[in-house]
C-alpha cells in the first residue's frame, strides 16, 4: 500500500493525538478531511497547521477543513452528502473523535436529544461509515480506523477504576432517544458512559467488519488503544472532565504523567495513529485491536491484543448495530440509512 497521496477523513483531529497524526500524514504528502466542531475550531486548526507543517506552501491544498458538528445528525448529514455530491473516493476514515466530561453530575444532551458521550463517541462514527462506506469501496486499499480504549476492559487497571463498562442488554438504547445510560441504568454516570462507548467501538468494529465480509469487501477494520495521553496544554481529550475538577485532574496528571510515566505523550500516539494508516502489516486482517501498552517504565509498545470478554458478544455486536440502525431511524423519521451495510 502506497503511505503516500491517499485521501484520509479524520475526526477528532483539532488537537491531541488526532492533530498529531493529521500533521504527519499531510507532511507525507496525503490529502486529509479534517472535521471540525464550529468556525472557531476551524480558524485555530488552520493557524496551527500553517506553523506546524514543514512545507506549508507546497502541503496548503492537501487539507480540508469543513465544520462538521459531530453532536448533530443534521450537521454530518449535510457534510456526508456534501462528500457524495462530490464523489471523493476516501481511502481511510480514521474514527478518532472522542470525548468524556467525567466529574459533572449533569447530562448533556445533544440537539436530537441523545446524551452527548454516546452521540460522539459512537453514533456519529456509525452515520459517517454508513453514509460513506461506498466512497471507500472505490479504493484500491481502503482501511478504517477506529480509536478505542483499555478502559472497555474490566479487567485491565484502567477499566475497574470506577464504575465498569457494561451495556446489559442494551435496555436504554431499546427505549430510544432520551436515554442517560445503555444499560438503562439510572442515575447517569458520565465516566461509565465513556467507558461504554469505547466498548460500543469494538462492538461496532467487530460487526462491521462481519458485515464487509458478507459483502465481499474485506478490508482492514482497525480498533487501537493509545494508553493514557495526558498533555501538558489545556487542550485534547481530559478538556472537558478538568473543568468538573482542576485540582482533581492536575493531581492525576502529576501522579501519572510526571513521577509513575504510565503516559504516552500525544506526539508519540499520533505517530503511531499515522503508521497504522500507512503501514502494510494489517492489510490482511478483517478486525485487529492494537494495544499501545506499557512495556517498561516510560516506555509502550504497540501488540496485537484481545479484547473485554463482553466485546467478543456476537449477538451483542449484532444488536448493537441493529439498534443504532433503528435508533437513526427514528430521530430522522425515514428510512435514512439505507446503507448497503444494513441490508446484510
Amino acid at each position: 500500500m502506497n503511505s503516500h497521496n491517499r485521501t484520509i477523513l479524520i475526526t477528532g483531529a483539532t488537537s491531541g493525538i488526532g492533530y498529531q497524526a493529521a500533521v504527519r500524514l499531510i507532511n507525507l504528502g496525503n490529502n486529509l478531511i479534517i472535521t471540525c466542531r464550529n468556525k472557531s475550531r476551524k480558524e485555530k486548526l488552520f493557524n496551527k497547521l500553517k506553523e506546524d507543517l514543514l512545507r506549508y506552501n507546497d502541503l496548503k491544498d492537501n487539507f480540508l477543513l469543513p465544520i462538521v458538528d459531530l453532536s448533530d445528525l443534521e450537521s454530518i448529514e449535510t457534510f456526508t452528502q456534501q462528500i457524495l455530491k462530490d464523489e471523493i473516493t476516501l481511502d481511510s476514515l480514521i474514527l478518532n473523535a472522542g470525548l468524556q466530561y467525567t466529574g459533572s453530575n449533569l447530562i448533556k444532551w445533544t440537539k436530537q436529544n441523545i446524551e452527548l458521550t454516546f452521540a460522539v463517541n459512537h453514533l456519529s462514527h456509525f452515520y459517517l461509515t454508513n453514509s460513506l462506506i461506498r466512497t471507500l469501496f472505490k479504493s484500491d486499499s481502503p482501511r478504517i480506523i477506529i480509536t478505542s480504549s483499555e478502559v472497555h476492559n474490566p479487567s485491565l487497571p484502567g477499566g475497574r477504576v470506577g464504575f465498569r463498562a457494561n451495556l446489559g442488554n442494551l435496555e436504554g438504547l431499546e427505549s430510544g432517544c432520551g436515554f442517560k445510560m445503555i444499560n438503562g441504568q439510572s442515575p447517569f454516570n458520565a465516566d461509565k458512559a465513556y467507558k461504554d462507548s469505547k466498548l460500543c467501538n469494538i462492538l461496532f468494529a467487530k460487526e462491521l467488519a462481519r458485515r464487509l465480509s458478507f459483502l465481499n469487501e474485506r478490508f482492514p477494520v482497525i480498533c487501537w488503544a493509545p494508553g493514557l495521553v495526558i498533555p501538558r496544554s489545556k487542550e485534547g481529550f481530559f478538556r472537558h472532565s478538568r473543568k468538573n475538577n482542576e485540582i482533581g485532574q492536575r493531581l492525576f496528571a502529576f501522579f501519572a504523567r510526571d513521577l509513575f510515566k504510565i503516559t504516552e505523550s500525544a506526539e508519540r500516539a499520533g505517530e503511531i495513529l499515522m503508521n497504522i494508516e500507512g503501514s502494510n502489516e494489517y492489510s490482511n486482517e478483517s478486525f485487529i485491536y492494537l494495544s499501545n501498552t506499557l512495556s517498561s517504565y516510560s516506555k509502550h509498545k504497540l501488540i496485537k491484543s484481545s479484547t473485554s470478554k463482553e466485546s467478543n458478544d456476537v449477538s451483542k455486536s449484532v444488536r448493537l448495530w441493529n439498534l443504532t440502525h433503528k435508533l437513526l431511524q427514528q430521530i430522522s423519521g425515514n428510512e435514512l440509512f439505507s446503507s448497503v451495510l444494513n441490508k446484510v
